[in-house]
C-alpha cells in the first residue's frame, strides 16, 4: 500500500535507521467510498494533503517551516485503518518504515515558509493558501538537497 507519512525536517535530520512516525495517510476504503467517482490518483492526493496538514502539527518552533511528507510503499499487513478517525485517510502503522520502502519525499517550496508559520499559529487564510500549493517531489537520494528557507 502506498502511504503518506507526515514528517518534519528535524525527524529526517536525525537520520533514523527506520521511520517510526506511527501514523500515516492512505487511500483507505473510507476515502474511496466518499470519492467513488474519482480514481487512485485523486484518492492518493487526498491522503497526501492530509499528511501535509498533519506535518504542520508535528513541527516545533525551531523546525524548518515547510510541510514535509515521506511517501512509501509498504505491505498491507503493516497498516491499520482507524475506524471513526477525524481524517478518513488516517492509518496506524504497526511497524516502522524502512528507508528501502520510501519512494520519495514531498516538500513545500521555500516561498511557503511564511504561510506555514502563520498556519501553525492558527491563521486560517494561510492554511487555505497552503492547501492551494503543490508539494515538490524529491527522490530519496536527494534528501540533502531539500529546500530550507
Amino acid at each position: 500500500m502506498r502511504i503518506y507519512l507526515p514528517a518534519t525536517f528535524a525527524e529526517l535530520d536525525a537520520h533514523p535507521a527506520t521511520l517510526t512516525i506511527g501514523t500515516a495517510h492512505g487511500a483507505t476504503p473510507v476515502v474511496r467510498a466518499a470519492l467513488a467517482t474519482e480514481d487512485e490518483e485523486a484518492w492518493e492526493y487526498v491522503a497526501q494533503l492530509a499528511a501535509a496538514d498533519e506535518s504542520l502539527s508535528r513541527q516545533s518552533d525551531d523546525d524548518v517551516p515547510l510541510r514535509l511528507v515521506v511517501v512509501a510503499d509498504v505491505p498491507d499487513a503493516v497498516v491499520r485503518v482507524v475506524d471513526g478517525a477525524a481524517e478518513p485517510s488516517q492509518l496506524v502503522l504497526t511497524d516502522d518504515v524502512a528507508w528501502r520502502d520510501v519512494v520519495c519525499v514531498l516538500v513545500d517550496e521555500t516561498e511557503a515558509a511564511a504561510d506555514v508559520r502563520a498556519a501553525r499559529g492558527g491563521d486560517a487564510d494561510a492554511a487555505a493558501r497552503l492547501g492551494d500549493r503543490d508539494l515538490l517531489w524529491y527522490d530519496v537520494s536527494e534528501l540533502a538537497d531539500l529546500p530550507r528557507p
